[in-house]
């Protein structure tokens, strides 16, 4: 009886001992597979964490490539060439990053594709700025350049505008000047006899007589003369055909002649035949010289 007891104690115990192994060991396999769950969904975690923090660097990348655009800089051919192969590679990583899973040797494959962008972003922004300091400093010499050439063409201008203005000075100083401008009316007779007359019914001409103020200057040579006669209304008795130039407009003459000019104090004398009946009132006559006015005078007919 006692034996019996025995036995089957003996055979509880043991299957106490199976279930104790069999628990345990379920227990050590869930302990194993969560843990390996839980590195794996690190792992996980960690790689995508490392995809964002990719894509966040071929941004700024990006970035710094669109940053050239807006800079007034003419690019060389070797620059333009390898911005082209940079954006080439930032869109076949961005590519390979928008993907949903990516394998440890993609991702280590990328990473290494990152850092090589990164370099070269580095080198081809040193380029940049070194093309703009260039850049700005050739413009700083070209606006150097303007600037003195802006100058000496405004020195130039200057320098024609006094010469001009030397020239007038000249011109005028070595123009002809008459003093002593008398005017006197003649009637004609017959015989070509000149009579003195100071009525405008019995005056046929006038005759103006002046001296030269002595002028260095002025050329020794002929001089050509013109006369302008104005009658009492004011209006100048004048053929339309008959123009010239002086204090810088053009304007019809009544009459011309030529003198010779010596500089020796002689006297001159210019005759105008009325065309017209004389009127009485006062008729004024201007004389010119050398494209100045020379000197003017009157006369009442009564």
């Amino acid at each position: 009886m006692s034996d019996h007891k025995d036995i089957v104690n003996k055979g509880d115990r043991n299957k106490i001992y199976f279930l104790v192994v069999v628990i345990v060991a379920l227990l050590g396999t869930n302990a194993y597979l969560y843990i390996k769950d839980d590195r794996d969904s690190q792992r996980l975690t960690s790689v995508n964490t490392e995809k964002d923090r990719l894509k966040l660097e071929v941004e700024k990348i990006e970035v710094e490539l669109d940053k050239v655009n807006t800079l007034n800089i003419s690019l060389s051919e070797k620059l333009i060439k390898e911005q082209e192969m940079a954006r080439l590679k930032i869109a076949e990583l961005k590519l390979a990053l928008q993907k949903g899973l990516l394998t440890q040797v993609e991702l280590e494959k990328a990473q290494e594709q990152v850092k090589e962008l990164r370099v070269f972003v580095k080198t081809y922004n040193d380029d940049i700025q070194r093309l703009e300091r260039e850049n700005s400093l050739l413009k700083s010499e070209m606006d150097s350049l303007k600037a003195s050439e802006s100058s000496a063409a405004r020195r130039a201008q200057e320098l024609e505008r006094r010469n001009q203005e030397l020239d007038a000075k000249v011109k005028t100083s070595a123009s002809l000047k008459a003093s002593n401008v008398h005017v006197t009316a003649y009637r004609v007779k017959s015989s070509g006899k000149n009579i003195e007359v100071t009525k405008a019914s019995t005056a046929k001409k006038l005759s103006v007589s002046f001296d030269i103020v002595p002028n260095q200057l002025a050329k020794k040579d002929y001089h050509k003369i013109y006369l302008r006669v104005f009658d009492p209304a004011g209006n100048l008795i004048a053929n339309e055909n008959n123009m010239f130039e002086a204090d810088g407009q053009e304007m019809q003459y009544s009459y011309s002649t030529s003198i010779s000019y010596n500089d020796d104090n002689t006297s001159y004398t210019m005759d105008w035949i009325n065309p017209n009946s004389f009127i009485k009132g006062t008729y004024s006559i201007i004389l010119y010289a050398d494209g100045y006015t020379m000197g003017r005078s009157s006369i009442e007919l009564r």
